[in-house]
C-alpha cells in the first residue's frame, strides 16, 4: 500500500511538472483537438481540404502543431485529387502556412470525372499517381501552394528521379522542380535523364524538362526543352523536344542528329515506342571511312513490337550524301576513283530488319543521284522512282544497289564541254563495299546523246571509276553524218572515245562532192567495215582493225588496219605478211577522138579501154587532197596484163572534175564513171614490170596512164624480151599501146636506138 501510494503520489507531482512547462517556457496552449480540419471552396467547389488527426494550438502567435496531416488538393474545378501528408506539421493562420516538420509524401493523381461528381468525390481508381517524397514543404491553405527547398524524390510509372527544391501552384495545377532535376528511366534500353529545371501541369497534362539530357550506353540526347504528355494515368504518351535538338551515337560509325524538333509517340504498353517525328532541318551524319550525310525536312520513325524501328519516312528536300575518303598522308588521289554521291528526292522511305540494319528504301518524286567526280565533273541520275537495297559490311550499314523506273536518265557534265545524256527505261546502280557507285545498268530504248554523238541501244552499262559507257544489245552510233553499228560500243564519256567491237559497219555520209580530190572525192556515202573500231573525238579520226574494208562507190581499200579521217578524208592503211593492204583504181588509157585509134597485132582496139589496177603492199596512206596514194612494203601493182613490183610506190589520181569530162564515148559503165581513175605512177626500188612476153628491170618507175608510156631508169634498166632477147640502157621507154621501145644512152653512148617488135 504505501508502494503504491507514492507511485501515484509521483504520478501526479510529474503530471503538475509537465502542465506547467508551457507556462515557463512562454507558451500557452489554447486548445487541443482531435480529428483537426481545414477547408477552402470557391464557387461551390472545395479547392482543398487538410485534414489532421490531432492539432494543438498555442496562444503565443495562435500557431498549432497538426500530427498525422493529409492534404487533399480537388482544384477549381474538381479534376484533380492530389494529397500532401505527413507525420508532423506546423501551422500559422495569420500567414496561412502549414509547414512540414519532416518527411512529406506527395502524390499526384488526374480526376478528370470530378467535375460530373459531387463536390470531393473520390477518384474511381487511383492510376499510378506522381509521387514525390521531400522535407521542409510549406503550404499556404489561403492560396492553396506549396513550395520547399530541399531535395526531393520523385517516382513516375516509368521513371524514378529527384530535384532541388518544389514549388506547387495550385490555381494553376502546376508543380516545379526547381533545379539539379536527375531521372532513372527504365524499360529495355534503361536511360540517365538530367535538367536544369522541370514543370508539371495539369492541362494539359504534361512534364516540361528543361535544358534536358538524355544518356544511355554510347547515346547522348540533348535539347532546350522536352515535354512529356501524359495519360490520364500518368503514363507518357508522347514526349516533345524542341529547341536545337541533338543526338549523338558513338561505335564503328559515329552518327549525329540534329533538328529543331523531335515528337515521340508511345503505346500504352510501357514504355513501347510507336513513331519518332523530327522535323525542322533535319541533319544526321556519320564519320568514319564513307562520311555519309543525311538533310531532311521532317523524318518519321516507325517502330513495331520491342521498341524496334521498322521504317522511316524523311520527306521536304531529301537528301542522302556520301562523301569519299580523303587520301591518307603520302598516297597519291586518284581523281577518277574518288566519288561524293548525293541522293535527292522530295520523299524517301526506308526499311528497317532487326530494329538495327536498313534493308531496303524507295524515294517518290523526281528523285535524282549525283555522282561528284574530280576535274569540274559531275554526274546527275534521276528516275520516276529508285529503289534502294541495303547491306552489312565491316558492321556498318551501306547501299548495295540502287533501281531506278521509269525514264531513267543520265547526265555527265564536264566544265568546258557539251553534256552527255543517256536516257533508258529503268536503271541499276550497284555500290562498291569500299564506298562509291560501282556501275549504272541502263536496259530498255536505251539512248546516248553526246554533242553531236547520239547512240541508240538495248541495254547500257556505265562504270564511273573509269567513266567507260559499254552499249550491247544492237547499238547504233550518229555522229556528224557518220553511223556505225556493232555488236558492242564502248564510249568514254569523260574524252569521247568510242570503241565499236564486231561486225563493225560504219557509214559516211552528208558528204560534199570534192572537184579537186580523187579516191574519196564523191558525194556518194563511205562505208567500212571490220571487228573493231576506235573512234577519237579529237582529231575526228576511227581506226577500224580485224579484216577492214572501205570502199566509195568502186573505190575500194582492204587491209587488217584501217585508220580513216573523215575531216580531211585520209586514209592510212597497214597490213600484215599473211595479209596486205588492197586498194582497186581504175586506169583510163583513152585517146581523143581526134587521134586515129590503134589496133595491136590482135586486131584489138586499144583505144578508149577502161582498166581496174590492183594493188597491194604492207603500207598506204592517202590523202584525198593531194591525190597521192603513197604504198610501202612490197608493192604489187596488178592490171590486166601487167604487173608492177617495188619496194614503194606513189600512184597520182586524176581529179574527179577531170575523170568526169575525159570519159571516152560509150564508157557508161557506172563503177567506171564513179572509180578514181590512175593519172601516173611513181615507183622506186627492185622495179619489176611483167608482162606475158615481156620483162623489165630497174630503180625507179615512172608511168603515165594517158599515154600509156613507162620511163624506167637505174639499175641500169633492162627489158628481156622472148623475140628479140634483153635490151639495157640508162633510160628505157616503151608504150603499151603499140609495144613501142625507146632506148636511150649515156655520154659515151648517145646513140638512140628505136626497135618496134612484132608479136
Amino acid at each position: 500500500m504505501v508502494v503504491v501510494g507514492m507511485y501515484l503520489y509521483a504520478r501526479w507531482r510529474v503530471h503538475n511538472a509537465l502542465k506547467d512547462v508551457p507556462n515557463k517556457l512562454g507558451i500557452e496552449v489554447q486548445q487541443s483537438t482531435d480529428n483537426f480540419t481545414i477547408s477552402k471552396s470557391d464557387q461551390g467547389r472545395t479547392i482543398f481540404t487538410l485534414r489532421a488527426s490531432k492539432a494543438v494550438q498555442y496562444k503565443q502567435g495562435g500557431r498549432a502543431e497538426l500530427h498525422d496531416v493529409s492534404i487533399i488538393l480537388y482544384g477549381r474545378d474538381s479534376s484533380r485529387f492530389d494529397q500532401i501528408y505527413g507525420a508532423d506539421f506546423e501551422y500559422d493562420p495569420r500567414s496561412g502556412d502549414v509547414n512540414a516538420k519532416g518527411e512529406v509524401q506527395i502524390d499526384l493523381e488526374a480526376n478528370p470525372q470530378g467535375l460530373t461528381n459531387p463536390d470531393q468525390a473520390l477518384p474511381k481508381e487511383l492510376k499510378n499517381p506522381i509521387h514525390l517524397k521531400t522535407s521542409g514543404l510549406v503550404f499556404n491553405q489561403k492560396t492553396g501552394n506549396a513550395y520547399t527547398t530541399q531535395k526531393v524524390e520523385f517516382r513516375v510509372p516509368q521513371a524514378t528521379g529527384s530535384a532541388l527544391g518544389v514549388n506547387y501552384v495550385a490555381k494553376q495545377n502546376a508543380l516545379t522542380l526547381v533545379s539539379q532535376v536527375e531521372m532513372q528511366v527504365s524499360g529495355p534500353i534503361p536511360a540517365q535523364v538530367t535538367a536544369s529545371r522541370g514543370v508539371i501541369t495539369r492541362e494539359p497534362r504534361r512534364f516540361v524538362l528543361d535544358q534536358p539530357r538524355i544518356t544511355r550506353p554510347a547515346q547522348r540526347l540533348e535539347a532546350e526543352q522536352a515535354t512529356l504528355f501524359l495519360r490520364t494515368d500518368n503514363t507518357v504518351e508522347r514526349i516533345v523536344a524542341s529547341g536545337n535538338l541533338r543526338a549523338d551515337t558513338a561505335g564503328a560509325s559515329d552518327m549525329h542528329l540534329r533538328a529543331a524538333k523531335g515528337e515521340v509517340l508511345l503505346r500504352s504498353e510501357r514504355n513501347a515506342l510507336r513513331t519518332a517525328i523530327l522535323s525542322g532541318d533535319v541533319q544526321i551524319d556519320s564519320n568514319n571511312k564513307q562520311p555519309m550525310l543525311a538533310n531532311a525536312g521532317s523524318m518519321v520513325l516507325y517502330f513495331s513490337g520491342k521498341n524496334q524501328l521498322n521504317k522511316i519516312h524523311a520527306q521536304q528536300g531529301v537528301k542522302l550524301a556520301q562523301h569519299s575518303a580523303p587520301s591518307s598522308a603520302g598516297a597519291p588521289a586518284l581523281v577518277s576513283d574518288a566519288q561524293d554521291i548525293e541522293i535527292t528526292a522530295p520523299t524517301m522511305d526506308f526499311f528497317v530488319s532487326d530494329g538495327r540494319h536498313l534493308d531496303r528504301g524507295q524515294t517518290s518524286g523526281d528523285a535524282r543521284i549525283a555522282i561528284l567526280q574530280g576535274a569540274g565533273q559531275r554526274t546527275l541520275v534521276t528516275a520516276g522512282r529508285f529503289q534502294a537495297k541495303f547491306g552489312v559490311a565491316a558492321g556498318r550499314t551501306q547501299l548495295v544497289s540502287l533501281h531506278g523506273a521509269p525514264d531513267a536518265k543520265v547526265l555527265t557534265t564536264v566544265l568546258g564541254q557539251p553534256d552527255r545524256v543517256s536516257t533508258s527505261s529503268t536503271l541499276d546502280v550497284a555500290f562498291r563495299h569500299a564506298g562509291g557507285i560501282d556501275s549504272i545498268l541502263q536496259q530498255g530504248n536505251v539512248a546516248y546523246v553526246d554533242g553531236e554523238r547520239k547512240a541508240w541501244a538495248n541495254t547500257a552499262r556505265y562504270t564511273p571509276v573509269d567513266q567507260m559507257l559499254v552499249m550491247t544489245g544492237s547499238p547504233r552510233v550518229v555522229e556528224s553524218g557518220m553511223t556505225t553499228t556493232a555488236r558492242t560500243m564502248r564510249i568514254h564519256r569523260a574524252t569521247g572515245d568510242a570503241l565499236a567491237e564486231g561486225d563493225v559497219k560504219s557509214t559516211y555520209s552528208q558528204l560534199t562532192e570534192q572537184p579537186n580530190g580523187a579516191l574519196l572525192a564523191s558525194a556518194s556515202p563511205i562505208h567500212v567495215t571490220s571487228r573493231s573500231m576506235t573512234a577519237r573525238r579529237s582529231p575526228a579520226r576511227a581506226v577500224y582493225a580485224g579484216n577492214a574494208r572501205l570502199w566509195q562507190d568502186a573505190n575500194i581499200v582492204e587491209a587488217p588496219t584501217i585508220e580513216f579521217d573523215r575531216d580531211h578524208r585520209t586514209i592510212t592503211a597497214q597490213g600484215t605478211a599473211a595479209q596486205p593492204v588492197s586498194t582497186v583504181l581504175i586506169e583510163m588509157n583513152n585517146t581523143q577522138a581526134s587521134k586515129p585509134q590503134i589496133t595491136n597485132s590482135t586486131g584489138k582496139n586499144r583505144a578508149s579501154k577502161s582498166t581496174p589496177v590492183t594493188i597491194t603492199s604492207a603500207r598506204l596512206t592517202y590523202t584525198d587532197n593531194e591525190r597521192r596514194v603513197h604504198l610501202e612494203g612490197g608493192v604489187v601493182a596488178q592490171g590486166a596484163d601487167i604487173t608492177i613490183n617495188s619496194n614503194q610506190m606513189d600512184a597520182y589520181l586524176a581529179p574527179r572534175k577531170q575523170s568526169s569530162a575525159t570519159q571516152a564515148p560509150g564508157i557508161q559503165s557506172s563503177i567506171a564513171s564513179a572509180a578514181a581513175q590512175l593519172d601516173r605512177i611513181v615507183a622506186a626500188g627492185n622495179v619489176i614490170i611483167q608482162q606475158p612476153s615481156r620483162r623489165a628491170t630497174g630503180e625507179k618507175l615512172i608511168y603515165t596512164s594517158a599515154e600509156d608510156k613507162f620511163v624506167l631508169t637505174g639499175g641500169p634498166p633492162s627489158i628481156f624480151d622472148a623475140e628479140h632477147g634483153k635490151i639495157t640502157g640508162d633510160s628505157l621507154t616503151f608504150y603499151n599501146r603499140d609495144d613501142r621501145v625507146l632506148v636511150e644512152g649515156g655520154n659515151s653512148s648517145p646513140t638512140v636506138t628505136q626497135t618496134r617488135v612484132a608479136r
